[in-house]
């Protein structure tokens, strides 16, 4: 599990961005996996247009960006909004050692420790050439983190350059305003309605908890980041993350949350992602559940109501309602005293089409 919990007050604790460098590689992950991200399949066929020799370096690189990306592109909070090249810069100024774990990263999960005698371990170079293998990429390129990482940021950004010169260029002209947009609706959000509220409809990935002042993503990963002034989570608008949600806890880089921007769903349902399919039906598969789950649609419900209507104590029910919501299914507003919950319908309305989805996959595993 991985908490982001506020210190103090939020709203001095939060910072906006978006970065046309993250942006650029977030599609190039795309482009690596485009059955996975059905949202952007308008981008894939017009990228089919790029240079054959562009199109062999994205595979030859792809190891960079086919699952995690990269922490150093994370952006930073303290920092004004840069274009592309200055983007491209700052990669030039950090460290070998920086550079090197920060590709190694989504190969090898080393949980964002400074390790440096990881890169000289025959066993995780072993273990990095494998994967590399198996994905398809360029698994010479990939030695280049242990023996190279200068020469290898060097082919990196120059396949990054490359790509913005050929497509993606034109396509910040037409992202960049509309998530400045997204930055100020925000603004406007969390003015109306509390920073809680907002955070609240990020997305359902995300639990938010406002009595223990948490964010919390349920991942194989133990880490509570505390965040306040001088220590900003930024958050980050994306058109190319969905459907995942990508965060970052790890120094030295600000602990961040780039999120699908809304702009980007609005032209269709959100499906469920199939890797969530379990969490739901292990909600679901409960009577007492469920009986909330019915209260709870008729109508905004606290736990104090919710509780003799069920014949459950408090304090029990609200395991319950914390799975539920931990699953996306309902989620929780605080007013006054009390917490209220609501029914996310989207969520269910989806299932179907997400369990039809998560049995074709395992047959073709099984294939």
């Amino acid at each position: 599990m991985i908490r982001f919990r506020f210190a103090t007050d939020p709203t001095e604790s939060i910072a906006f961005s978006y970065s046309p460098l993250l942006e650029a590689v977030l599609s190039l992950h795309v482009l690596s996996e485009p059955k996975h991200h059905p949202l952007q399949h308008p981008w894939v066929r017009r990228s089919r247009s790029l240079p054959p020799e562009l199109r062999r370096e994205i595979a030859a690189l792809r190891f960079a960006y086919d699952g995690f990306v990269p922490e150093f592109l994370m952006p930073s909070p303290a920092s004004a909004y840069r274009g592309f090249d200055e983007e491209l810069q700052e990669l030039e100024r950090l460290d070998d050692a920086t550079l090197a774990l920060g590709f190694l990263r989504p190969l090898h999960d080393h949980r964002g420790e400074r390790e440096e005698t990881l890169l000289d371990d025959e066993r995780v170079r072993g273990h990095v050439l494998g994967r590399v293998e198996r994905l398809g990429a360029d698994a010479a390129l990939a030695t280049l983190i242990f023996d190279s990482p200068r020469e290898l940021l060097a082919r990196f950004t120059r396949l990054l350059g490359d790509y913005w010169e050929a497509a993606f260029r034109d396509e910040w002209e037409q992202l960049e305003p509309r998530l400045a947009e997204t930055v100020a609706e925000a603004g406007q959000g969390i003015a109306g309605g509390g920073v809680y509220d907002y955070l609240t409809g990020l997305s359902p990935q995300l639990l938010i908890d406002p009595g223990n002042r948490e964010i919390r993503r349920d991942l194989p990963h133990e880490h509570t980041v505390d965040v306040g002034p001088g220590a900003e989570l930024v958050l980050v608008p994306s058109v190319f993350v969905w459907p995942h949600v990508r965060l970052n806890c790890d120094a030295p880089w600000p602990p961040g949350i780039v999120y699908p921007a809304p702009f980007a769903l609005a032209g269709g349902r959100s499906t469920l992602p199939s890797q969530d399919v379990v969490h739901v039906l292990r909600a679901l598969a409960d009577e007492t559940r469920l009986r909330a789950l019915r209260l709870i649609a008729a109508g905004p419900r606290s736990t104090q109501e919710l509780a003799p209507l069920i014949g459950i104590s408090e304090a029990g029910l609200s395991k319950h309602l914390r799975l539920l919501a931990r699953a996306g299914l309902v989620r929780g507003r605080r007013e006054g005293y009390y917490v209220l919950y609501t029914l996310e319908p989207e969520r269910i309305s989806t299932l179907s089409e997400a369990v039809l989805g998560f049995l074709a996959e395992s047959s073709r595993e099984t294939a």
